[in-house]
């Protein structure tokens, strides 16, 4: 019997893909078993109180879920169109020489640990948001978003940390995707007497909005998950308020600051249960986005 190469790749492939699916299977059931002391202690409560408390035993999720849904999205509907607009200079505009200089850049701060953006975050950033950027948001405090007064570490500083850590992952995939538009569908609006923005707008958008959603469930996936800049930035304190100048806690902060402290076994299971809660929702947006992608291929 002849060997065939072909069903063996075809093999090696398959228990690749299995082995994913089973990984991420294993990783929800440990996350699930070693939350369930907690769970079973606060039930419903604990992803609706409003309590973190490890001196009184008490310990409720939504702060941090509040903290961290609130971060990730102001900062991807911020970024999304800047990733756009950058991604549409590169590609279209931008004489050759700056465009391989600015891409340079692009692909540069993508690479940037976050450590590194979060000494940025407290040094800079903070001092600028409190010196600057709080007297002018003044002004307009009869929005809720800005009302009160910051020392520089709040929700709005962690928000700009994330549009400056996802802006960069979002261009690059934004900007591949237009370089792939058939120079021939762009030529022939061209030959219409279209503009470069009727051009952009008809051709290179759509024909590349697949790509467009992948990199912002990407970006996203980032906003959500990110810990180390998120936490030096944002101020650690579990409350639930619109105010933007109000220090905050995300899932992945509290993780991060709390986990080698806890020695009892209720705090470690809630912990763990804040993962859960992260991976959960990460899975969601996944699960969508995959759902988006399907529809808009179609």
């Amino acid at each position: 019997m002849r060997f065939s190469f072909d069903k063996l790749f075809k093999l090696i492939t398959l228990i690749f893909g299995v082995f994913i699916i089973v990984l991420v299977i294993i990783i929800f059931y440990q996350l699930f078993i070693n939350s369930l002391t907690a769970l079973r202690a606060f039930g419903i409560n604990f992803f609706l109180g409003k309590v973190w408390s490890p001196v009184k035993g008490i310990f409720g999720a939504l702060p941090f879920i509040y903290g961290t849904l609130l971060t990730a999205t102001i900062a991807l509907l911020i970024a999304f169109p800047l990733s756009i607009g950058i991604a549409i200079f590169l590609t279209e505009i931008a004489p050759r020489v700056l465009r391989e200089f600015l891409t340079t850049i692009v692909e540069l701060i993508a690479a940037i640990p976050s450590v590194v953006i979060g000494l940025w975050g407290i040094f800079v950033l903070a001092p600028f948001v409190r010196d600057y950027l709080q007297p002018f948001l003044a002004y307009f405090s009869f929005i809720p978003f800005f009302t009160g007064r910051t020392f520089g570490l709040c929700y709005l500083t962690a928000i700009l940390v994330l549009i400056f850590m996802i802006t960069p992952i979002m261009t690059s995939i934004f900007r591949e995707a237009f370089r792939n538009v058939p120079a021939d569908l762009k030529e022939a609006l061209y030959a219409l007497g279209a503009t470069r923005y009727e051009v952009i707008r008809h051709v290179s958008i759509p024909y590349t909005r697949t790509a467009l959603a992948a990199g912002i469930i990407l970006a996203y996936g980032r906003a959500l998950g990110e810990t180390l800049a998120v936490t030096m930035v944002i101020g650690n304190m579990p409350a639930i308020t619109l105010s933007l100048l109000s220090p905050g806690y995300t899932l992945a902060a509290v993780i991060a600051n709390e986990f080698l402290e806890a020695t009892d076994r209720l705090y470690i299971s809630s912990l763990i249960g804040l993962g859960l809660i992260l991976f959960i929702i990460s899975f969601v947006v996944n699960l969508i986005g995959t759902l988006i992608l399907r529809r808009l291929s179609r």
